[in-house]
């Protein structure tokens, strides 16, 4: 398993290469980088002074070299909101962005399994046609949304729980089910699919003509080998859970890397943007590495080395 993580790891730097170069072309296509840091009212003098920091005067070949140089020192420039380097701004952010995808994660991960094996224990019943439904319908729901009724009902007519913000559990709660309600559907009907697939195998027959009860072979033996396809799915999904934290963030004013991204690029903060884009691509990556360790830990049949 260490050879396999030490493997996974050594590739990371071509990831966040690959990302690295994709943001360098994204901001010289979108137009010319003097329009996107300096206002109509700039001089002559702020247009060269910037056109020498940026080295725009030199081939792209060169820019991009020396972008990347930069950016493997950590210089991502400083922000043109905040005055100072972009990459501490983002970093700040940072905790608040991985609080809400783990509550997230943690949320949609263990009502999807329960939920999930409730529905393939009680196939075709009631039960198992009502959650079905409902979590086929769910799929459409936008996340924007359902996160305006849960700000309407809990937090504007019950005044139970806060509307926006960052602070104890309380402020987590809608941000944190609105951005579970993006995987939860998903990982029910995945969950059911594979549970009664496991539930046909002999392995599971035996164990019950041995005396063994059926509450203590679902969740002993059935859910553990059930649980590939859900480990799969989860890790696929970290790249589209950040980007719906992005929404998520906005409508609860959670002070998250989304929510950064977002007002930055309406201020035109490009270094911070780019610092956020490559954060979250770490992320992303280093919670991959993690989801394919934790299937290596479930199933040993997976030979990673």
């Amino acid at each position: 398993m260490l050879k396999f993580a030490l493997k996974r790891l050594a590739f990371t730097p071509l990831s966040l290469l690959f990302v690295s170069l994709v943001s360098f072309c994204v901001l010289r296509v979108t137009g010319n980088p003097i329009d996107t840091y300096l206002d109509v009212n700039r001089t002559d003098e702020q247009v060269a002074a910037l056109t020498a920091r940026l080295h725009l005067d030199q081939p792209l070949p060169v820019q991009f070299l020396i972008y990347l140089k930069d950016l493997l020192r950590g210089d991502f420039g400083d922000s043109l909101q905040f005055g100072g380097p972009a990459l501490y701004v983002v970093l700040e952010r940072t905790g608040a962005s991985i609080e809400l995808l783990i509550a997230s994660l943690l949320l949609a991960v263990s009502v999807g399994i329960l939920t999930g094996v409730l529905c393939s224990i009680f196939k075709d019943r009631f039960v198992d046609l009502i959650v079905s439904t409902l979590a086929v319908a769910s799929q459409s729901m936008p996340s924007f949304w359902l996160g305006i009724l849960l700000i309407q009902f809990f937090a504007v007519k019950a005044q139970i729980l806060p509307t926006s913000g960052r602070g104890g559990i309380s402020h987590l709660v809608l941000p944190a089910v609105t951005l579970a309600a993006y995987l939860l559907p998903n990982i029910v009907l995945i969950t059911r699919t594979s549970m009664l697939e496991t539930l046909r195998e002999q392995f599971t027959v035996t164990a019950l003509a041995k005396g063994l009860s059926r509450k203590r072979m679902i969740f002993l033996h059935a859910l553990p080998n059930a649980l590939n396809p859900i480990i799969s799915f989860v890790g696929l999904q970290i790249g589209r859970l950040m980007g719906g934290a992005i929404i998520t963030e906005t409508i609860f004013a959670w002070p998250g890397i989304g929510r950064l991204m977002v007002g930055s690029i309406f201020q035109r903060d490009v270094p911070v943007v780019i610092a956020g884009i490559v954060i979250i691509s770490l992320v992303i990556v280093l919670a991959n590495l993690a989801v394919d360790l934790l299937l290596s830990v479930n199933d040993p049949r997976v030979r990673l080395d």
